[in-house]
């Protein structure tokens, strides 16, 4: 007669070596992402601003483009993101959609002019909010590697379920980071403008990931366990950004803007990835063996969670990024933003072994990184159509080309006069590799997980 063992295990870190939430390298690289949310004018040109400034946005890529707006500014964008994940394992393929809304720029440009006579004759002060990365997300696989990692029962241990049958995995995660800059630019001989600010970031994470495994013995008998891990994190940063844009002529002109690293002095961690004791409850919800020729019943699982706090500093890595854009005067421009990012330098200032081995991981697993935005405007009297083109380099020393992210977007405007309206469209598309079990002596291979994202974005924005 078979029987079916089932279990719970709701506090996971005794399985450190399975762990299937994010470490802390992928939170390292998580936290300096940037996802470069902007004004709907800034999406549809693929973020390609650098050069060119007089939009709210552009001063989160070159502080100086505050001053090449003649006029003061006022912007607000409200985004719509839909995200669609195909994970595949072990010959089967979930795919699953979410779509969500919020308000993912608003801000301003005051713009002078000076009182007297001078060279430099006009400054202006900027602030603006973005999201820098949106984290709600959601995705599920399952398959059958084979193995059986959890082929034990506490209450059972002379039984081996060590015949994999299937294992099912869903990951959630929830929260974002934004950015808050405040700054200055100022115009010279209206030839060189030149701006610096300070960036206040912020960011919330949370990650619930549950692993459920079915197994075999021998003789036929089953163990379903569950394995649910539950992290969330908190922190606030600041950066510092200086840059330039020197106009050679009506027709070109060239940017350069640097961005410091970002140093969060403190981050809290709340989870169950470090909590472990063989006597807490976490093992009394089992019911026994269930004779399920017999009746089919159903376990309610009590949590009886524990979680463990951690207080700990980053540094994500500072920003490069040089611009150039053709301008054919009101009909329509060409611009493109190269950005350089050192990912090896990403560092956990802490003493603690365990953070010194992540910090030896960043340097020896990830890389400088590439990315190349490419953006087009023409101008139809009051109507403007633009595009644009956009790839970043996976940060990963071992990933291959379909792990870099890649895009296009498109866009329209009209200029009331006092009022701009503007609609943008954009597409991304990347791959990834999730280990469910993060462990070098377990041989399963990971879910292949590819993400298809598009932003729907709408601003408004009123001149003065």
């Amino acid at each position: 007669m078979k029987k079916l063992l089932t279990y719970a295990i709701l506090i996971a870190s005794a399985y450190n070596a399975f762990s299937q939430s994010l470490g802390y390298n992928d939170l390292g690289i998580l936290f300096a992402k940037d996802d470069n949310f902007g004004t709907a004018r800034f999406e549809a040109m693929s973020g390609a601003f650098g050069a060119l400034g007089a939009d709210v946005s552009a001063i989160g890529i070159n502080p100086a483009g505050g001053a090449v707006a003649k006029n003061s500014i006022f912007s607000a964008t409200l985004n719509n993101r839909n995200s669609e994940n195909l994970a595949s394992y072990y010959g089967n393929t979930v795919g699953t959609q979410d779509d969500f809304l919020n308000i993912s720029q608003a801000g301003a440009i005051l713009s002078f002019d000076t009182a007297h006579s001078s060279d430099w004759n006009r400054f202006s002060l900027n602030i603006n909010y973005r999201l820098k990365s949106d984290f709600e997300d959601s995705f599920s696989s399952r398959g059958n590697s084979g193995q059986a990692l959890f082929n034990e029962h506490p209450d059972d241990t002379s039984n081996q379920f060590d015949k994999g049958q299937e294992q099912r995995f869903t990951n959630t995660t929830r929260g974002e980071s934004s950015i808050l800059e405040m700054g200055f630019s100022a115009v010279h001989q209206d030839k060189l403008f030149a701006g610096a600010s300070i960036k206040f970031h912020s960011f919330k994470f949370g990650q619930i990931t549950r692993l459920r495994e079915t197994n075999q013995d021998t003789n036929g008998n089953t163990l379903n366990a569950l394995n649910v891990q539950d992290s969330y994190f908190e922190g606030n940063g600041f950066s510092l950004s200086a840059g330039f844009i020197y106009k050679v002529n009506q027709a070109f002109r060239f940017g350069l803007a640097y961005e410091t690293p970002t140093w969060y002095p403190e981050i809290f961690e709340e989870s169950n990835l470090n909590v472990f004791d063989p006597n807490n409850s976490r093992y009394d919800d089992w019911l026994g063996y269930t004779d399920i020729s017999a009746s089919n019943q159903a376990t309610d699982v009590n949590s009886g969670e524990q979680f463990d706090t951690n207080i700990f500093r980053l540094r994500t890595p500072s920003r490069l990024t040089a611009s150039a854009a053709l301008v054919f005067g009101k009909q329509g421009l060409i611009s493109a933003d190269y950005t350089y990012k050192d990912y090896s330098g990403t560092k956990y200032q802490e003493d603690d072994m365990a953070f010194i081995n992540v910090n030896q991981n960043f340097k020896n697993d990830f890389k400088n990184v590439h990315a190349i935005n490419i953006g087009t405007e023409w101008r139809f009297d009051q109507m403007s159509i633009r595009g644009g083109y956009h790839f970043e380099q996976n940060p990963f020393k071992n990933s291959q080309n379909k792990d870099n992210t890649t895009g296009y977007s498109l866009g329209i405007g009209y200029n009331f006069g006092a009022m701009k309206f503007d609609l943008a469209y954009r597409k991304s598309e990347n791959n990834s590799p999730y280990n469910i079990y993060n462990s070098p002596n377990v041989n399963v291979n990971p879910i292949e997980l590819n993400n298809n994202t598009t932003r729907i974005s709408g601003t408004i924005t009123f001149s003065l």
